[in-house]
């Protein structure tokens, strides 16, 4: 299955580390950020998962509910989530979803079709998904090479913004930094809707300080 974003992602019902986890209606009103491992005890995951946990205080404050995967069963999980605890210093406080039949990888398009038979190493994915169920973000790494979960939370950040104002987000941008105006916004709606003014560079290009802070 080929998941474009803006469609709606796939709900299912799969056991996790919390018991059984039925997707759509976990996610509930809030945003959830999904994030899957090709199995359990490897050393890029965990520092992974580590990670997460460190940050759930910033997904929190964002409204975003954190859930991993692996294709692994709860019982590994639970054996791989003591090593994380006791190497990353960190409690684990999300669910880690059970994928042993690879439900969820499928039905997420994780796994290439050209990888080699049992081969899950394509199982690296990052999917965010909004409150409506629609997939906003996703990306896929390499095996080697652990995940910025800084660069997540700043997609967040834009997401949410852009949601509520119409601006986008200039490259690099950060939270507080200024914003691009879009286009569809003529230069006398933007002097009603931007009260803190607007700078345009050319008629297409106009920033203005972000509009909620």
């Amino acid at each position: 299955m080929t998941l474009r974003l803006g469609d709606t992602v796939p709900d299912f019902t799969q056991d996790s580390t919390d018991g059984s986890i039925s997707f759509h209606e976990w996610i509930g009103d809030s945003w959830a950020i999904l994030f899957s491992h090709p199995k359990d005890f490897t050393p890029v995951c965990t520092t992974e998962l580590g990670e997460v946990a460190k940050l759930k205080p910033e997904f929190e404050k964002r409204n975003v509910k954190p859930i991993a995967l692996s294709v692994d069963d709860v019982a590994s999980h639970n054996g791989w989530v003591g090593d994380i605890e006791e190497t990353q210093n960190a409690k684990l406080n999300y669910p880690i979803l059970a994928d042993a039949d690879k439900k969820v990888s499928e039905l997420y398009g994780m796994i290439h079709p050209n990888s080699s038979t049992g081969n899950t190493l394509t199982v690296r994915s990052v999917f965010i998904i909004d409150p409506n169920k629609k997939l906003r973000l996703t990306l896929t790494y390499p095996a080697s090479t652990g995940r910025n979960f800084d660069e997540l939370l700043r997609v967040i950040d834009s997401l949410q913004l852009t949601d509520d104002y119409s601006v986008a987000t200039p490259a690099n941008w950060k939270d507080g930094q200024d914003c691009v105006i879009v286009p569809s916004v003529s230069n006398e709606e933007a002097k009603t809707k931007f009260p803190k003014g607007f700078t345009p560079i050319k008629p297409y290009l106009r920033m203005t300080p972000q509009p909620n802070k």
